[in-house]
């Protein structure tokens, strides 16, 4: 490649100009913008999307086993465990023992969290609806259409496999 050819690029990069070849580093790279603007939008009810995101979920599943949840969330359990200490120290979630096997540990909403979640409820809409402003409503169901694809367990079989999710192997 020219000298020239590779500063161009290294100025695209520096820029944010540069479209990534990379599809994780794509979108790693906008996840990282739309985290942050949804987190500033979230800011006055003190939860970030993650937080957000995980409060909705457990609402949703009830009182979920640690494994249920990281698995609905697609995080690992050492993650899930990071993202759950301080929703359990503000007293948002409670950690308590599965009836059946004491062993596990099951992800209850507390009546603060709820509540907490309830405040945020507006603000994470109005993050979704200057999103759709932003973006345009056709282009945003066509994204989560794909995002969801992407996180769909057939998409990780057959990228093991090398082959698309819908061929048979």
């Amino acid at each position: 490649m020219a000298k020239g050819a590779r500063a161009r690029t290294d100025v695209e990069v520096a820029s944010g100009t540069h479209r990534s070849r990379c599809s994780n580093a794509a979108l790693r790279k906008a996840t990282r913008n739309i985290g942050q603007l949804y987190d500033e939008v979230l800011a006055p009810c003190g939860l970030r999307t993650t937080q957000h995101s995980l409060l909705v979920t457990v609402r949703a599943l009830g009182t979920p086993t640690m494994g249920q949840l990281a698995e609905t969330m697609v995080m690992d359990l050492s993650g899930l465990g990071h993202t759950l200490k301080p929703l359990a120290r503000d007293g948002y979630l409670r950690l308590v023992p599965d009836a059946a096997d004491r062993r596990v540990r099951r992800v209850a909403l507390t009546d603060l969290g709820a509540a907490k979640l309830e405040q945020s409820i507006p603000l994470w809409q109005a993050a979704q609806t200057r999103f759709e402003a932003a973006f345009g409503r056709e282009r945003t169901d066509a994204l989560r259409d794909v995002l969801a694809a992407l996180a769909r367990p057939g998409f990780r079989a057959a990228f093991a496999r090398g082959a698309r999710p819908d061929e048979a192997g």
